[in-house]
């Protein structure tokens, strides 16, 4: 048990009132930074590192855990409230929070997001004090060909799941897929599909694409409809702004099955929290058919906000024990994080507990505590948070407008974004009239260079033998587990289909 006795010794540096107040403070600005539309979690932590830079080590690195994870909640306030989320890994949390917010139970919602992140990151940091040796070696067993298995895993898995028609999520698959071949291609430095603009040689950015099909996207659906649809002009909170405990029981198994999904994740290089939330998501979504859970698509449900909530924020969790065991960054935020650990002469990896053992230990146990403060803080502001819904619907979706198209131009001051932002709301509006899924575009966007990258590798080590992408255990179990969950999801949508179509004529049968 020397794990915890170093923890408790971790927990005595960290416990102190001026320490505490530095994770308070640490909390709100990461949270106000990741609420804002376009900005989100990585963005929070690089905008307040230099406040650190005054401070001494174990003050800065405790301050570091509030905004870590106050970002993490951000980025899903204001996917829940705004259908905006702040960074891609609070996307399948977006869909079925914002539908409960538009339902008059935002606050819910909030209150939803802000246990699962709760209980999934208190689960996954205590993985990672007691068994980061073993889940370490997890990384270890992943190559080029395991990577891109786990990306078409994604991709087609998700595609498949997510959409109510098979076509439509591939087509919408293939939508992703052609939005990140823009760009100059890393390996041979040919410029693809740029048109000769020279501020398209970085490629689309994830946030415009994002934003635009998302926040854009729905603001133009709902413009469109505000003369056809019968609603009030603002959304009305209803019922209880705390989980009941029949809701509770719902939600229970949910945050669980999400943990189990994300805690691997964080120790590997794939995309982030985007997998294992999509994955999450997807679960739940079949689990709500075989149940036929009226909730799910429609007016929200619990189930399918719980699971990739507690799945992000497992993930974030393990990735600060890759970060500090192995010096391997395994997202944006992380990466910075990286940064912060070099400016003060700490290189994350195996000797780092040797040689900074006390900060190490007491940084933990601010993950710890951070979690605890934001959760109370998350959980007493979800009905003020709420509010916002109460703005007439005119005002807030003009604000929602007005505030994306910030935010996008904040991050490259490029004009080429705004336009490019207007077009892809103008797609998303489009994908929402017919009836196509945008889940399969965004999964497509955020992993789609890293299975580009990874086969040109898997393909550069057998020397042009396809042979290798299917020439190890997991690749083997990854493509049979998918092949497996392809026909069981295209027999289900047949028989829903047919019966479908079999209702009408059985209601005219006369009795």
């Amino acid at each position: 048990m020397e794990q915890l006795t170093l923890l408790l010794e971790g927990f005595s540096n960290a416990l102190t009132p001026m320490n505490l107040l530095w994770v308070l403070i640490g909390a709100l600005l990461g949270t106000a930074v990741g609420v804002l539309p376009g900005l989100g979690s990585a963005m929070a932590v690089a905008l307040l590192l230099p406040i650190t830079f005054s401070l001494d080590p174990t003050a800065a690195f405790i301050m570091f855990a509030g905004v870590y994870f106050g970002g993490l909640f951000g980025d899903s306030t204001s996917g829940i409230l705004l259908n905006t989320p702040g960074n891609s890994s609070a996307i399948a949390s977006t869909f079925e929070g914002h539908r409960m917010a538009k339902n008059g139970q935002a606050a819910k919602a909030l209150a939803t997001a802000a246990l699962g992140a709760f209980f999934g990151g208190i689960v996954a940091t205590t993985l990672v004090v007691f068994f980061a040796p073993t889940l370490v070696r997890l990384a270890t067993v992943f190559g080029p060909a395991e990577y891109f298995a786990l990306a078409v895993f994604a991709f087609l898995a998700i595609s498949a799941v997510v959409a109510e028609s098979v076509v439509r999520g591939i087509a919408a698959l293939g939508i992703g897929l052609a939005l990140v071949l823009v760009g100059v291609d890393g390996p041979s430095g040919t410029a693809r599909f740029t048109l000769g603009l020279p501020q398209l040689f970085d490629g689309i950015s994830i946030v415009v694409i994002t934003v635009g099909l998302l926040a854009l996207g729905e603001v133009l659906h709902v413009a469109s409809r505000i003369h056809r649809d019968l609603v009030a002009t603002q959304i009305r909170p209803k019922g209880r702004t705390w989980l009941t405990a029949a809701d509770f029981r719902k939600a229970l198994p949910a945050w669980i099955r999400g943990t189990a999904f994300g805690a691997p994740f964080g120790l590997i290089p794939a995309g982030g929290a985007e997998v294992p939330t999509f994955l999450a998501y997807g679960t739940e979504k079949q689990l709500a058919r075989r149940r036929n859970d009226p909730e799910f698509g429609t007016t929200g449900s619990i189930r399918g906000l719980a699971a990739p909530e507690a799945a992000g924020n497992a993930t974030a969790g393990t990735a600060m024990g890759a970060l500090l065991a192995l010096g391997l960054p395994t997202s944006a935020t992380a990466a910075i994080m990286l940064a912060a650990f070099q400016q003060y002469g700490m290189q994350p990896g195996p000797l780092l507990f040797e040689r900074s053992g006390d900060l190490v230990w007491a940084l933990l146990a601010s993950l710890f505590i951070g979690l605890v403060i934001l959760v109370v803080l998350n959980m007493s502001f979800a009905p003020v948070w709420a509010k916002l819904l109460s703005i007439p619907r005119h005002y807030l979706y003009a604000g929602i407008t007005v505030l994306s198209m910030l935010g996008v131009y904040a991050i490259s001051a490029s004009l080429i974004d705004l336009w490019l932002l207007l077009g892809l709301g103008a797609l998303g509006f489009m994908m929402r009239r017919y009836n196509v899924p945008v889940a399969p575009v965004l999964i497509a966007v955020v992993l789609g260079p890293l299975a580009e990258t990874e086969l040109r590798r898997a393909l550069a080590v057998s020397e042009g033998d396809p042979g290798i992408l299917v020439d190890s255990p997991i690749t083997i179990t990854l493509y049979t587990v998918l092949a497996l969950g392809l026909i069981i999801s295209a027999v289900q949508h047949l028989r829903h289909r047919h019966d479908h179509d079999r209702t009408p004529i059985e209601e005219d049968v006369p009795a």
